[in-house]
């Protein structure tokens, strides 16, 4: 029925219900309220528009409307979005019209000025229920909560408080007659409480720090260890047992859930045996639980400052999943043989059951490969490593040549005290150690992904499109008008096109922050059923597989390796069709959010790190340009702004193609990527702002730099 109302409404300008009605030729009772169901979900998705003064239906494409989703300004004012290469729509505080931040709605155009288009909101089509975090405030007797992030106060009826008072971090939820009025579903703590400030975050994000009673009943069923009745069982039904196999871990010293685990040999004919051996997640939860559902619905763990959120229940993470030191552990082993070139000639893949013989750090093992210092507990594994570390290279080699880039990274490490407060924030750093392990995971994705792909079965892939056109050409101007000479292509069509003219960047100061500006020009990382193949990696068949204890995706494939591995019907293929795309979708937005909300605690620690350096020195480099003022990045990965009305000595204009504002008298430019030393001036936590000034050495000869 949608496809015969769209074709009457592309033949008739406007049409009543009734007009529909009787163009379809329904008859019966029925028919008419399908036409009505149809009809409101046709408007719920935007495809047409009812006129509530002419109680009529129209195409949208045929009204004056537009369809965008609405991203609201703390201030109040907001913008629209409306597609990728279409300019955002300003939208002043008064022509939000009740519209909250997240809603999809239509507006109409105000002006359509290239520069900066504005609009006004006429009806909300889909409004967003997510909650909102904030904090509760009274403003003459009557009670509000000002959210966090976005948006104006939300007034609390008194019978909506449940039990909250002034400065409780509440969760609310927006009662659904439109309006900013809302209703208290969860009391987060106190906004001074220790830790506070990032549940806030957490909820913000919909992510839960507990999990539900009915996920921890379930739990009773899964056994603390494995004993040799079920050993044995597993064993029976095919699990091959590699516990006499030298197999061991490499992880962070602080990590309880360890996903994987490796083991390599080498033949007579120089043919590497690598093992990448991962936890057996999907034996434990199966499809249908509580487990599953809400594993499924966190999508991932999610890691900040001084906690993490598991995508599974400790007693899994952290326990019968986890491959931990000495104990014996169900795997889905993944066995290559890789010649001296790094290609995968062979493979196998294969429940197991292994014992890891070390949970070794990244420390430790950093030491044996770069040091070559050796403590005593590794010595009987020293051969082994430096034959992994040899293979780690052979396969980067391979990596590189074929279009792998390597981005400098600006994860930052932040250390807080036992109140939660940071106390260093420093730049993360891969050594060779981490590196290994990337490489021997990427050959273990790679290979697994493409068992599947190459046999036309329905996959879930990691897949990574190629750069936005538009973006790339920018970044390319901006190069050529800041004097960066790079030989090779402009159109970048293949990752090595984009590889060769970060290469010729690699010894320039500003490295990093060119990196950043090149990552910006590029697409997001998603999951998918549909293999395209992963420009960053120079990949062309790239899944996840390596991690099922905190990511999904992982499980997902899991279980269709676990599928196909024995008899499969026609039947759980097309189940399998049909489900993949659906929880591709969801797990690529769960990510976003996770990664949303980590960044959003980091920013806000790091804030509250430079409240206790406000007058100090720093020297960083010019990470951003806008009309408001110069972002400028910290070798510890802060970042602040310098606003413009804070430049001292001219009045400053903002120049687009230079990315640059330059002094109208003297012509002084700060543009990207330049060198700069800063004072702190400023830093707010609550609102994750930290301003500097920039630093003239000759007026202020008693100021120290760092």
């Amino acid at each position: 029925m949608k496809e015969r109302i769209i074709e009457k409404l592309t033949e008739n300008t406007s049409l009543t219900i009734m007009d529909l009605n009787d163009k379809l030729g329904l008859v019966t009772i029925d028919e008419y309220q399908r036409l009505e169901s149809e009809l409101d979900k046709l408007v719920s998705d935007g495809v047409i528009y009812y006129s509530d003064k002419k109680k009529k239906y129209l195409l949208l494409e045929n009204s004056h409307l537009v369809k965008g989703r609405l991203i609201l300004n703390e201030k109040g004012f907001g913008f629209i979005e409306i597609g990728k290469d279409v300019k955002d729509v300003y939208v002043n505080e008064k022509n939000i019209n009740d519209a909250v931040d997240g809603d999809l709605v239509l507006f109409e155009y105000l002006n359509k000025d290239k520069e900066r288009p504005e609009g006004r909101i006429i009806k909300v089509i889909k409004r967003n229920f997510d909650p909102i975090v904030g904090e509760v405030i009274v403003i003459d007797g009557d009670y509000f909560v000002r959210p966090d992030r976005k948006g104006t106060d939300i007034y609390i009826p008194r019978d909506k408080l449940g039990g909250a008072v002034e400065g409780h971090k509440v969760v609310v939820t927006p009662l659904k007659d439109g309006k900013r009025i809302g209703e208290i579903t969860k009391i987060i703590g106190h906004k001074n409480d220790v830790g506070i400030d990032i549940l806030s975050f957490v909820y913000e994000y919909n992510f839960r720090p507990e999990f539900p009673n009915e996920v921890m009943d379930e739990l009773e069923d899964i056994p603390l260890f494995l004993d040799e009745k079920e050993i044995n069982k597993e064993l029976s039904l095919g699990r091959r047992d590699l516990r006499d196999r030298e197999i061991f871990t490499i992880d962070g010293a602080d990590t309880k859930d360890i996903d994987d685990a490796i083991s390599l040999s080498i033949d007579s004919n120089g043919n590497y045996h690598l093992g990448v051996h991962i936890a057996d997640v999907s034996y434990y939860v199966k499809e249908g639980t509580k487990i599953d559902e809400e594993a499924y619905f966190r999508g991932t763990s999610v890691y900040l400052v001084d906690r993490v959120l598991p995508m599974l229940p400790h007693k899994l993470s952290n326990g019968i999943c986890s491959l931990n030191e000495n104990e014996d552990r169900f795997a889905l082993s993944c066995e290559m043989i890789i010649d001296n070139k790094g290609n995968v000639t062979k493979y196998d893949i294969f429940p197991s059951i292994i014992k890891s013989r070390k949970k070794m750090t990244y420390e430790s093992v950093n030491k044996i490969l770069e040091e070559n210092y050796t403590e005593d507990d590794y010595k009987e594994f020293e051969s082994t490593l430096l034959l992994m570390n040899e293979l780690s290279k052979i396969l980067r080699k391979k990596m590189i040549a074929r279009g792998y880039i390597e981005f400098e990274s600006t994860e930052a490490k932040i250390k807080v005290d036992e109140n939660c407060h940071p106390i260093s924030i420093e730049a993360r750093v891969q050594r060779s150690g981490e590196e290994l392990i990337e490489n021997f995971m990427i050959a273990a994705n790679e290979t697994v992904a493409s068992s599947i792909y190459y046999k036309n079965l329905p996959g879930i892939y990691r897949v990574h499109d190629k750069p936005d056109e538009k973006r790339l050409s920018e970044f390319m101007k901006f190069l050529s008008l800041h004097g960066y000479i790079v030989k090779g292509k402009n159109k970048i069509n293949n990752p090595k096109d984009l590889q060769n003219i970060l290469n010729q960047l690699e010894k320039v100061p500003e490295v990093r922050v060119l990196h950043d500006m090149a990552i910006r020009s590029q697409a997001k990382a998603i999951y998918s059923d549909i293999n395209i193949g992963h420009f960053g990696l120079g990949s062309k068949c790239y899944s996840h597989f390596t991690s099922p204890i905190r990511r999904y995706p992982d499980l997902i494939l899991h279980r269709l390796v676990r599928d196909y591995n024995y008899n499969y019907s026609d039947k759980l293929i097309n189940e399998r069709r049909e489900q993949i795309p659906i929880e591709a979708e969801h797990c690529s937005i769960r990510e976003q959010e996770s990664q949303n909300c980590e960044r959003d605690v980091d920013k806000m620690k790091k804030a509250e790190y430079m409240m206790d350096h406000i007058g100090e020195i720093y020297k960083g480099i010019i990470s951003g340009v806008q009309e408001f003022g110069i972002f400028v990045e910290l070798d510890n990965t802060v970042e602040g702004l310098i606003k413009v009305e804070n430049i001292k000595g001219d009045y400053y204009i903002y120049d687009k193609d230079l990315m640059a504002l330059v002094g109208k008298k003297n012509k002084k430019r700060y543009s990207f990527g330049d060198a700069i030393t800063v004072k702190v001036i400023s830093a707010d936590k609550d609102k994750s702002q930290i301003d500097f000034e920039i630093y003239e050495e000759k007026d202020n000869k008693n100021d120290t730099k760092k």
